[in-house]
């Protein structure tokens, strides 16, 4: 049987056999064993109440009962950038006219943001390509959404999810290449596994300050804009179900899209019941109640 369960420091080898098939473009799963076991150490001391909100983040894993292997990794953040910035591009238009000229120009433009401030994340959803069978990604996306409607005051009222973008088996990144590499001086693996290991600072120090007009980029890049990578559509399909909306942000190195919901909102928490359960063989009689949330 597949189960859910919170992250324990013994699947610090799992997680590593997990980010090592991610394929680059996963900031929030680098393969980094010290890295690794800091996100476990946090998760641990989150479920122990030793944490302030900005710090608080729970990370749950798939598990084969029956042989103990970790098939897959989803997390939840309480609440991004109250301790460092959290970045994003909102997609805009600029309009330059001239009546005199009859000249009239609306163009795509990036501005930095950092309008999520505060939100709830869902991140590091990884599924084991083993494992992409029999409803395992639907169990792993949607139970972060049970365990939030189960705890509704842990989180803020509206609920973001960065997706991957568009990125080749080489860890070519389109929009990496066109932007972002002339800014930091470095290959899209590197700025994803500095961010990914906590060493951030460089973001603050090297992003542009002010708006990008989208075409002074390669076509190439403006056409994977607000894009996922292939092993990311089935998870954005879920998240649209639940009613989560791609509302023009980006994510800063690869250009995939930030989707977002109130959480109130959201299918799965707006729909879900505490109900009473069973568990034993009813034909025998040994049925015991018990609570639990459907």
């Amino acid at each position: 049987m597949m189960v859910i369960r919170p992250v324990e420091r013994s699947d610090v080898s799992a997680l590593m056999q997990l980010a090592s098939k991610t394929g680059g473009g996963l900031t929030s799963l680098p393969a980094n064993e010290a890295t690794l076991s800091a996100r476990i150490e946090r998760a641990i001391k989150t479920w122990q109440g030793e944490l302030p909100k900005s710090e608080q983040g729970y990370v749950f894993v798939l598990e084969d009962s029956e042989t103990g292997t970790v098939a897959g990794i989803c997390a939840i953040e309480v609440a991004v950038g109250l301790n460092d910035p959290w970045y994003n591009y909102r997609v805009g238009t600029l309009v330059h006219a001239s009546k005199e000229l009859n000249v009239y120009n609306a163009l795509p433009t990036l501005f930095l943001s950092n309008d999520h401030t505060g939100s709830s994340e869902l991140c590091t959803l990884f599924l084991d390509p083993d494992w992409r069978k029999e409803g395992n990604g639907y169990l792993l996306s949607k139970s972060r959404f049970m365990f939030m409607a189960a705890f509704r005051d842990k989180f803020n009222d509206k609920v973001v999810a960065e997706m991957r973008g568009v990125i080749d088996e080489h860890g070519y990144s389109p929009f990496w290449q066109s932007l972002g590499k002339r800014f930091f001086s470095m290959d899209f693996s590197r700025a994803d596994f500095l961010c990914g290991t906590g060493q951030k600072a460089f973001i603050a120090e090297l992003m542009p300050k002010h708006p990008i007009y989208t075409h002074f980029l390669s076509q190439e890049a403006q056409d994977v804009i607000g894009q996922v990578h292939p092993q990311t559509a089935p998870a954005r399909a879920v998240l649209e179900k639940e009613g989560f909306r791609y509302r023009n942000y980006i994510d800063i190195f690869d250009g995939g899209p930030t989707l977002e919901c109130d959480i109130d909102r959201v299918r799965a928490i707006r729909k879900s019941r505490l109900v009473e359960v069973a568990a034993g063989w009813l034909a025998a009689g040994r049925a015991e109640p018990g609570a639990g949330r459907a």
